[in-house]
C-alpha cells in the first residue's frame, strides 16, 4: 500500500508493484516505463464489457460474453497433447470448457465440480456444442468478472488481465497529493484535484473525452510543468549579473551604411532588442527564430561587431565547416581589416591550429569561426563576450544550459534557426530563452516558383534542365534514400546520380549521410566553385548553406517528405539574383494529406504559415523532420488541440513571475513531470 500522503510513491520502481517482478519489469522498461508513474499514461484504447451475464441458450458464437455455471464431470484424456475437457452447464443448457497445455491441478483448483463459477471469454461451438477455449477471466466471485476490462495497447509477454490487474492496483493506491494550483487555475477545470482527474482517465467510459474537464487538467499540468520549468532556468539566467557592453551605435551606423542593402524592419528590430541585452548587466540568452533566407547572419553579425567594440571576443559556430566558412568570407568582406577574425577547421594542421589558439588565449581575435570545435576544453578565449550558435536546433534545455555556463558570466548567447516553428512548439522548446522572430524577407528575394509534376513527365523536367544550364544555372536532385529498397518504392539517390550522369556526362556529383565528412566538404566546395552543374543529394543540404548560383531543385517522392522539411529544402535556392524553381515530383496515387501537403507548399512560401499548416496535418511530434532532442514528448497534450492551454499556462506564469511567487508547492509536480538533470537544483 502506498504511503498516502508521499508522491515519491508514484516514482518508485515497478517492482514496488504486488505481482510485477524482474521479467515484467523489463518488458514495461523496454516501452520507456521505468516507473509507477509512466505506467498512468499507458492508456486504455477500448474495453470489453463484461457486467452483462448471459444463459447459455443466449450465447452469440465470436463474441466475448460472461456466463455464470456449474462444472459437473472433468474428462482428462490419457492420450498426450489432446486438451482437458470439463463438462459444465446451467439451467438453459450445456457448455465445455476447454484448455490447451494445462495441469489436472490447475483445472480443479479454477472449476471446482458443483461449484457456481463466473466465466468470461470468446465463444465457439464444436461438434453441436458450445465451448470456452482457455478462459482467461474465471471467479467464484462473480463481481472480479463483472465489469468493464479496458483494452491497451499491450507490451509483449504481458496479458490484458495482468495489464489491467497492474493499473487497477495503482490507481487504487494513488497517494493523495496537496494541490499545487491555485484556485484561479482550478476553477477552469471544475475544481477537479489530480487524483479525481487520474480516475477518471482510466475509466472504461471515458475513453476519447478529450474535452472533459479530467483530460484537461492532466493535460495543463504537463504543460504547465514545462513552462515553469523554463521560467525557472529563465530566472537562474536573468540573475547572473555581468558587465554591461557599451556599444558604439555611431559605428554601427557606419557599417549598416556600407551595406549593398537595407535592412528590413525587423532585422531593425531583433538588432535592437539583441543591443538591449549586450548594454543589460543581466545575461543574454536569446533564440533568432528567421525563415529561410530572412536575414538573419548580417544581424548576428553587426551583434558580434558591436560586442568587439566594446572590448570582448565573440565565438560563432556552426553546424558544419562549409557553413563556418561561409560565415568567415562573408565577415572578411563586412569587417574592416582592424576586425581580427580566424577560421578554425578540421583541416588546419597542427601548428595553424596552435597559433589560432594561442592568439585567442591572447585576446588577439576578435571573433573566431568554427563547429562545434571551438568549445572544446583546450580552446581558452582571454575575454569571451558572445557565443554564437548558427542552425542548432539539436540543443535541448541541458546542453543550452552547459553552453551558457561555459562561456561564463560575462559572456551572452545567441541561438538562431531558419526552422519556423509554431508558437506553441517554440513555448515549449525555447520557453527557457527570450525570442526574437524576423518574418520579413528582404526586398530583393525573390519568391520561388513551386510547381508538382508525376514522376512519370520526367522527360519535361529533364528538358526544363537542360535549359537551365545552358543559361549557366546549378541544380539540387533531392531523393529521400541512398541505396534501392527492395520494401519502399522510392527512388534512390544512387540510382539517380547513375540515370543523371549518363545524360550529362561529368556534370553530376551524389552527396549523402555515408559520404565521408571530408569527401562531403570537397563536393560541396567545387559544387559552390560551379566546377559541375547537378548535386544529386539526399536531405543533408536541407540546412543553412549559401549557394547563390544554385536556382533550381528537384525533390523526388515529395509526398514522403514533411512540409517544414520540404520548405527547409526549397530554401536551399533563391539566394542569388535569378528567379528560382522548385519542382515536387511524385507518383499519381496521392493520399489526400500528401495532396493538401502540396498544395500549401504551392501557394506559400512563409516558414511560419507553413510549419502551422503542417502540425495540423501531421501533428508536432516530427514536425521539424527529424528527432529533437530537446523537445518535450507530451503524453496528453497537443499544440494543435490545446492552443488555449499553452496561453493559459504562459498567463499563469507571468502571473507567478510578477508577483515573485515561492514555487515551493509545485515541487510534486516538477518531480512528478520534468524530472530533467537541469532543475535538479529548482526542486
Amino acid at each position: 500500500m502506498a504511503n498516502k500522503s508521499n508522491y515519491e510513491y508514484l516514482l518508485s520502481d515497478l517492482t514496488k508493484l504486488n505481482g510485477v517482478g524482474i521479467k515484467t519489469t523489463n518488458l514495461l522498461k523496454r516501452k520507456k516505463i521505468n516507473n509507477i508513474f509512466d505506467l498512468l499514461w499507458k492508456l486504455p484504447k477500448s474495453y470489453t464489457d463484461r457486467t452483462l451475464s448471459t444463459k447459455i441458450k443466449d450465447l452469440r458464437i465470436g463474441e466475448n460474453q460472461t456466463i455464470t455455471i456449474i462444472p459437473k464431470k472433468y474428462l482428462f484424456p490419457r492420450v498426450r497433447n489432446l486438451p482437458n475437457r470439463v463438462s459444465c452447464f446451467d439451467e438453459s443448457g450445456e457448455i465445455d470448457c476447454i484448455f490447451f497445455n494445462s495441469y489436472e491441478g490447475y483445472v480443479r483448483k479454477i472449476l471446482p465440480l458443483g461449484k457456481e463459477i463466473t466465466v468470461s471469454g470468446k465463444i465457439g461451438f464444436y461438434r453441436n456444442k458450445y465451448q470456452l477455449t482457455n478462459p482467461k477471466y474465471v471467479s467464484e466471485d462473480s463481481s472480479l468478472i463483472k465489469q468493464k476490462h479496458n483494452t491497451y495497447s499491450l507490451t509483449e509477454g504481458i496479458s490484458e488481465k495482468i495489464y489491467n490487474k497492474i493499473i487497477n492496483q495503482i490507481i487504487n493506491n494513488l497517494p493523495i497529493l496537496k494541490e499545487w494550483h491555485s484556485k484561479n487555475i482550478l476553477d477552469k477545470f471544475d475544481n477537479i484535484n489530480w487524483n479525481e482527474a487520474i480516475i477518471e482517465l482510466h475509466k472504461s467510459e471515458n475513453i476519447g473525452k478529450y474535452q472533459d474537464n479530467f483530460y484537461q487538467r492532466l493535460a495543463f499540468d504537463e504543460i504547465f510543468s514545462t513552462f515553469l520549468v523554463n521560467s525557472e532556468i529563465r530566472k537562474k539566467i536573468k540573475k547572473i549579473k555581468k558587465k554591461s557592453k557599451s556599444l558604439d551605435i555611431k559605428k554601427q551606423i557606419n557599417l549598416i551604411n556600407k551595406l549593398e542593402f537595407s535592412l528590413t524592419n525587423d532585422q531593425k528590430k531583433t538588432l535592437e532588442e539583441i543591443n538591449q541585452d549586450l548594454s543589460s548587466s543581466n545575461k543574454m540568452f536569446r533564440l533568432l527564430q528567421g525563415d529561410v533566407g530572412s536575414g538573419k547572419t548580417i544581424v548576428s553579425l553587426i551583434a558580434a561587431y558591436n560586442t568587439v567594440n566594446s572590448g570582448f571576443q565573440v565565438a560563432l559556430m556552426a553546424p558544419t565547416e562549409i557553413l563556418a566558412r561561409q560565415h568567415y568570407n562573408f565577415a572578411k568582406k563586412l569587417f574592416s581589416k582592424e576586425i581580427n577574425i580566424e577560421l578554425i577547421s578540421g583541416k588546419s594542421d597542427y601548428k595553424t591550429k596552435k597559433i589560432i589558439l594561442n592568439k585567442l588565449d591572447n585576446n588577439n581575435i576578435d571573433i573566431i569561426f568554427g563547429t562545434h570545435a571551438i568549445f572544446q576544453k583546450k580552446v581558452n578565449f582571454k575575454n569571451l563576450g558572445l557565443i554564437i550558435i548558427d542552425e542548432q536546433h539539436k540543443f535541448g534545455v541541458n546542453q543550452r544550459k552547459r553552453l551558457s555556463d561555459k562561456g561564463g558570466k560575462n559572456c551572452d548567447v545567441l541561438l538562431m534557426t531558419a526552422t519556423p516553428i509554431p508558437r506553441t512548439l517554440t513555448m515549449t522548446m525555447y520557453g527557457d530563452m527570450d525570442l526574437s522572430i524576423i518574418r520579413e524577407k528582404p526586398k530583393s528575394r525573390k519568391p520561388i516558383k513551386t510547381y508538382s509534376k508525376l514522376e512519370s513527365k520526367i522527360n519535361d523536367v529533364i528538358k526544363f534542365i537542360k535549359k537551365e544550364i545552358q543559361l549557366g544555372n546549378q541544380i539540387f536532385w533531392v531523393c529521400p534514400l541512398i541505396e534501392e529498397s527492395k520494401k519502399i518504392d522510392h527512388s534512390s539517390a544512387v540510382k539517380k546520380f547513375e540515370y543523371l550522369n549518363k545524360l550529362f556526362p561529368n556534370q553530376v556529383s551524389l552527396l549523402h549521410g555515408k559520404t565521408d565528412i571530408e569527401d562531403k566538404e570537397i563536393i560541396l566546395d567545387d559544387f559552390l566553385k560551379k566546377k559541375f552543374k547537378i548535386l544529386v543529394s539526399t536531405t543533408i543540404i536541407e540546412v543553412g548553406i549559401d549557394f547563390p548560383n544554385a536556382n533550381v531543385i528537384i525533390i523526388e517522392n515529395a509526398n514522403k517528405f514533411g512540409l517544414s522539411q520540404l520548405h527547409q529544402l526549397r530554401g536551399r535556392v533563391g539566394r542569388g539574383n535569378k528567379d528560382s524553381a522548385c519542382i515536387l515530383m511524385f507518383k499519381s496515387n496521392l493520399s489526400d494529406n500528401a495532396k493538401k501537403r502540396i498544395n500549401i507548399l504551392k501557394e506559400s512560401n512563409d516558414g511560419f504559415y507553413i510549419s502551422e499548416e503542417d502540425m495540423k496535418i501531421r501533428g508536432f511530434g516530427d514536425i521539424l523532420g527529424f528527432k529533437q532532442s530537446g523537445i518535450k514528448n507530451f503524453k496528453l497534450a497537443d499544440p494543435i488541440h490545446n492552443n488555449d492551454l499553452f496561453l493559459l499556462a504562459e498567463k499563469e506564469i507571468k502571473r507567478i513571475e510578477n508577483n515573485s511567487e515561492d514555487i515551493g508547492r509545485f515541487k510534486p509536480l516538477i518531480k512528478l513531470y520534468d524530472r530533467a538533470d537541469v532543475i535538479n537544483d529548482i526542486a
